[in-house]
């Protein structure tokens, strides 16, 4: 479909000072209906997907290698399809503006944690700085052990997705992905990449490690979104 009539829109948009486009932005993604997955409300009794068992503690599943990052050495790169590249080191990272959320978490390898405390960055503010371009679909979240895993946009910017530093009012820890991972609850969470080092903003989607060695592509619990041949 041609989309030439949103041309002069999207032109007058880019002329405008920073706050105005980040206003026009946002209302442009209204009107187009994205970043609506949002925070998903269950009753109770579908609370726990299916084939999932609930555990008391936070089971350490990586690739083999788990990277201790000093805090003076860690930095998080945002590139790709978007307005603002960013560049932070922990100082900057942690002087953004603050979220906390409490989500469950539900692995692939069938253990669900319910209620885990979080504090870091929400997704959301995060694309207010960057300002994904019209053209922006998916995210490639890189970590510092090479893993790599990839997200439609929509996804990453759920309502309770979080870039977190803490757990449990707690710096969280290496084995658990500190300093700084990626939590999108409502996804298996291989999708939410420990040790993040880089988010990549794409025009279309590349898989990840596992996506590519046979895991499902989106990750839905409540559709048992396990493997690639799974609906």
């Amino acid at each position: 479909m041609d989309d030439t009539s949103d041309q002069p829109a999207r032109a007058a948009e880019a002329a405008l000072p920073a706050d105005s486009k980040l206003t026009t932005t946002k209302q442009r993604w209204a009107r187009e209906g994205k970043f609506l997955t949002g925070k998903v409300t269950r009753p109770d009794s579908d609370r726990l997907p299916p084939g999932q068992h609930l555990v008391r503690d936070w089971p350490v599943l990586d690739l083999g290698m788990q990277p201790r990052l000093p805090l003076d050495r860690w930095r998080l790169d945002v590139t790709g399809a978007v307005e603002q590249p960013l560049s932070w080191d922990w100082a900057t990272f942690r002087a953004q503006k603050q979220t906390q959320e409490v989500t469950d978490i539900h692995c692939v390898t069938t253990w669900s944690r319910y209620d885990n405390r979080w504090e870091g960055l929400a997704t959301r503010d995060l694309l207010d700085l960057v300002m994904p371009k019209p053209e922006a679909t998916h995210v490639l979240l890189s970590s510092y052990d090479g893993y790599t895993t990839n997200l439609a946009l929509e996804d990453f910017a759920a309502e309770d997705a979080l870039i977190v530093h803490s757990w449990e009012g707690q710096p969280l820890t290496t084995e658990h992905g500190g300093p700084v991972r990626l939590v999108v609850p409502h996804l298996y969470f291989w999708k939410s990449a420990k040790w993040l080092k880089q988010i990549e903003f794409r025009t279309g989607d590349k898989r990840g490690f596992w996506e590519e060695r046979g895991y499902h592509n989106h990750a839905d619990p409540w559709r048992e979104q396990r493997y690639s041949d799974d609906e």
